[in-house]
């Protein structure tokens, strides 16, 4: 009898105070996932957008990247598909949940949102898939919200689906503002990225105590942890959430520089860091339940449509519902 493959699908998260290294710590991870042959979408949804410049790009490069958050209409009408429950893309919100005829998403195919939306990064002679919100400009200034842009992510994780061995990491916005919206729960694993400081770690109590209810898996990633007594702050602080600590780095200091040496040569103190924060993702993967990430997906939609939604769009929300549908891998040969 052929053994079962471990049925490895992540999406992850990192979170944590501005100015905590998420950024720094996202890109990192996304190095390291990529060395290792796996596929990886990149995605920036971050108000400050840093990832791409920290992935290597040139500044003006990362600037000219694609924006989801202007694509919303285009990723709307391609997502939306035959499904019979939306009337039209103009309905669609960012928790709209997909349903019968709904064209979903997966890591590894090409489709018009990704030729669209997403740019290939290449590293060290890997390459991932970078995909941005884009900034706030001047133009939205007391007229949108951040989350508006962040809500094109959002409806592309609640029609993505992960295969084994495929990796979607996205640097969120700092602070507790992912829970804005029901995002913070498409993730199999969070990462908060905590400083040695109290300011560090009260994000942390903040995001434990939002989380709490919706069984989100969060780990705690100690930066710029510079002794002993930086550690044992944490592991008070923190408890056995800590999973591991980051200190000073000569490749970060170069990578900050623009001049990023080959990543096979960051410490080892830190690529065994990396490996650390892959392990304990990709032991998620027996935690996985399909039911419970539709049912969270439909109870934020529901609750956005009835504050907001309905009213906006003129529209019954609640009706986009397709209760015999399950988001899950199978899923992908029929829609």
């Amino acid at each position: 009898m052929t053994p079962r493959l471990p049925f490895v699908n992540m999406k992850i998260a990192f979170v944590g105070k501005g100015g905590s290294g998420k950024t720094t710590l996202s890109s990192l991870f996304i190095r390291h996932l990529a060395s290792t042959g796996s596929p990886v979408i990149a995605v920036d949804a971050d108000i400050n957008q840093h990832l791409g410049a920290a992935l290597g790009l040139d500044e003006d490069v990362a600037a000219e990247l694609p924006a989801l958050g202007a694509r919303l209409p285009f990723i709307k009408d391609y997502l939306r598909g035959s499904n019979p429950r939306i009337a039209s893309a103009d309905t669609m919100i960012k928790t709209t949940p997909p349903g019968e005829g709904s064209r979903l998403l997966r890591v590894r195919e090409n489709n018009p949102v990704y030729d669209a939306c997403a740019r290939e990064v290449e590293l060290d002679g890997d390459a991932v898939r970078l995909m941005v919100t884009g900034p706030f400009t001047e133009a939205d200034l007391g007229v949108a919200c951040y989350h508006s842009k962040t809500g094109a992510v959002e409806m592309c994780l609640n029609h993505l689906v992960d295969g084994r061995g495929e990796y979607v990491v996205v640097d969120m916005t700092a602070g507790s503002d992912s829970f804005a919206s029901g995002m913070f729960t498409r993730f199999d694993m969070t990462f908060l990225v905590a400083e040695p400081t109290r300011k560090g770690v009260s994000v942390y109590r903040q995001y434990k105590e939002y989380a709490r209810d919706f069984g989100v898996a969060l780990k705690v990633v100690g930066n710029k942890v510079q002794g002993q007594d930086d550690l044992d702050f944490l592991r008070a602080e923190v408890g056995d959430d800590l999973l591991v600590t980051v200190g000073h780095s000569d490749w970060v200091r170069a990578m900050e520089k623009g001049r990023p040496p080959r990543f096979e040569i960051l410490e080892e103190t830190n690529r065994a860091a990396l490996r650390a924060l892959q392990a304990a993702a990709d032991a998620t993967y027996e935690a996985r339940d399909w039911e419970r990430y539709t049912r969270q997906m439909v109870h934020f939609h529901l609750r956005n449509a009835q504050s907001w939604g309905n009213e906006k769009t003129g529209a019954d929300l609640e009706a986009q519902v397709d209760p015999g549908f399950l988001l899950q891998e199978s899923v992908t040969a029929t829609a």
